[in-house]
């Protein structure tokens, strides 16, 4: 008989774990939230369609979740739900008031949509921005949706990174907490369209060609554009056979496109430009800040360390933290995070953020509940594949030191002993560095993490590597670029690329189905374009004189990479990095208005002698 009942509790259990694991996510949305839809009034009488997601259990109050999106908040219908709230399933199962807001102007709200929207410094009843919506929906929630306590947070990643970052201007009393994550933050600088004044073509033009169709009318996404057939899958051939920018504009958007019109307009900064930085913007921030990112993001990595510095710079005394793991773009939510491409990083480091700062963060700040211990800035390190907590970033605790381009290849961190030397190549627009070895169709996330021993093998790519490493090093925070270079043109682009190479017995991953060799695996940790004609000012461009020997300095975004002992630090330089960004005609010209027949070919020099040195700084972290 005792057996018999320990037999029925054991099948009892069995049954009820069960049961719970068929509940989806998609089924734990409909059995414990309650979806409504409101047009939400702005102050100007435009109304912001929003899917509001009610807990139902109504025992005690909820704080809102805010999410304001370009990208639709569909499905549309009250009868209709996400098959999951938030950012992951925790946070569904831990209780909020989900609220999923369209911007202005796109889908199912009214008014009229603008990227990355200026903010206004008019106090008028009908002066709008992104932070008076936000603010204003906040203000509307607090008013009319039953049984919340009084708190709100903000989050999104890519775009919606950005309209939670817009929050924080004159931030509403009731927001509490707010994560930008990969948020859009400077579209000329290194986020999305442009890197350090070059265009990234692919993701300037696949975004545009769907994203940027006008919507006259509010519209849900069945009846919205459709996206672009590329006729050619080969995304190199695509973008070279088109022949320059004007053409592509000519064949497939003609004015139809309100932003690509606008990069014709604006080849440099100005005004236009200087009105959508939000980073000015980001003064007296009230609310707790947690800044995410990913270091192998291919869209936002640069806006995530330029909004977490700013808001440091600007607000000595806000709570304002930083977390940034080895990620794609979203990654910290949209994969375990335990590898990225061929690189594994021995542990689920997506999960380990969720767990330890994203649901702890929103429920300490937005609930009360629990504690949150996150560092100023949390950091996975790869390569050590450790995380680390420093009390500022970049770290305090590091040391400057110049890795020195020699003769032959060679990398040192001793000064070029030599007069009269220097490296010389031909750079062709019309054969140009591809930015990753294969044909894609799209642009592939993994570059930013990919074998580059498809570039060394290129005449038109100069490569210089250290000696075996006899010792760790750890280099952290933004990688600075010292090139003194001579071009036979008038305009030249510069790719430096900073590259882990393995060495030549590291082990293959076991499973290998891709039949990957690691053995002499050269892994990209940063790469960074420059438009030389903006060396001095990204205002007022100034052409190369020929054959001039010249200075051209930039950083790369920010890293955090061991180079561990037995491995070797490599530096590529390269004038193009196509169809990733667009081509440079090696003439001092306004490239948007480059006809094919202006794309030239021009012999360059790469010096490294005892006058005329060119190196790269890195923060090399104290032990």
């Amino acid at each position: 008989m005792r057996n018999l009942k320990s037999f029925l509790l054991l099948a009892l259990s069995c049954f009820t774990v069960a049961t719970w694991a068929q509940e989806t996510d998609s089924a734990y949305v409909r059995n414990h939230y309650t979806k409504i839809e409101r047009q939400i009034p702005m102050r100007d009488g435009v109304k912001l369609f929003t899917s509001i997601y009610i807990p139902k259990d109504q025992g005690k109050k909820y704080p809102f979740l805010l999410n304001r999106t370009p990208y639709t908040v569909a499905p549309y219908g009250e009868d209709k739900y996400k098959t999951s709230l938030g950012n992951f399933p925790a946070m569904m199962r831990e209780g909020f008031i989900f609220v999923y807001q369209d911007v202005r102007g796109r889908w199912m709200s009214e008014g009229n949509f603008e990227d990355i929207r200026p903010q206004t410094n008019k106090k008028g009843k009908n002066d709008i921005d992104e932070s008076t919506d936000t603010y204003d929906t906040i203000d509307w929630l607090v008013k009319n949706i039953a049984n919340n306590n009084g708190n709100a947070g903000i989050y999104g990643i890519s775009y919606p990174g950005f309209y939670s970052t817009t929050s924080l201007p004159n931030a509403h009393p009731a927001l509490k907490a707010v994560s930008p994550q990969a948020p859009v933050t400077d579209w000329f600088m290194g986020d999305d369209f442009h890197h350090r004044g070059v265009l990234f073509l692919m993701d300037a033009f696949s975004f545009m060609s769907n994203f940027g169709v006008p919507r006259p009318k509010p519209i849900t996404p069945d009846k919205g554009p459709k996206g672009f057939k590329f006729p050619i899958q080969d995304n190199y051939r695509f973008y070279l056979e088109a022949g320059s920018l004007k053409n592509l504009k000519e064949k497939y958007f003609a004015d139809s496109i309100k932003f690509w019109n606008n990069l014709f307009k604006h080849p440099n900064i100005d005004t236009f430009w200087k009105a959508r930085l939000i980073l000015p913007h980001l003064t007296n921030v009230k609310p707790a800040v947690m800044v995410v990112g990913g270091f192998f993001d291919a869209e936002d990595a640069y806006g995530t360390f330029a909004t977490y510095k700013a808001i440091e710079k600007q607000n000595p005394g806000a709570n304002n933290i930083l977390v940034a793991g080895p990620w794609f773009h979203g990654g910290w939510v949209r994969s375990t995070g335990s590898s990225f491409g061929d690189i594994q990083f021995g542990q689920p480091t997506s999960t380990y953020y969720q767990e330890n700062f994203e649901l702890p963060f929103f429920k300490y700040y937005l609930k009360n509940e629990g504690s949150f211990k996150g560092g100023e800035a949390n950091i996975f390190v790869t390569g050590s594949n450790q995380w680390k907590k420093f009390d500022t970033w970049p770290p305090a605790a590091t040391e400057s030191r110049n890795l020195y381009l020699h003769p032959n290849g060679k990398l040192a961190f001793e000064k070029v002993g030599r007069t009269d030397s220097w490296d010389e190549y031909v750079s062709d627009p019309n054969n140009p560095v591809p930015y990753q070895d294969g044909i894609q169709a799209k642009r592939t996330r993994e570059y930013m993490i990919d074998d580059q021993r498809f570039a060394a093998r290129r005449p038109d790519v100069k490569t210089y590597q250290t000696d075996v490493l006899t010792e760790d090093i750890t280099v952290t925070g933004p990688v600075l670029t010292n090139l003194v270079v001579s071009t036979t043109g008038t305009d030249a682009d510069y790719v430096v690329k900073l590259i882990d190479v393995y060495p030549e017995d590291a082990p293959n991953p076991s499973p290998n189905p891709q039949n990957i060799i690691m053995g002499g695996y050269e892994m990209l940790v940063r790469g960074e374009i420059m438009r030389g004609k903006y060396r001095n000012s990204f205002e007022k461009p100034e052409p190369f004189v020929p054959g001039a020997i010249t200075k051209v300095n930039y950083p790369l975004p920010d890293v955090a990479h061991t180079f561990k002992k037995g491995h070797r630090i490599m530096i590529q330089i390269q004038n193009s990095w196509f169809p990733l960004a667009d081509r440079n005609p090696q003439q001092f010209m306004d490239i948007y208005q480059a006809e094919p027949k202006d794309f030239k070919k021009a012999t360059h020099k790469i010096y490294h002698d005892t006058f005329n040195s060119s190196f790269i700084t890195l923060n090399v972290l104290k032990p």
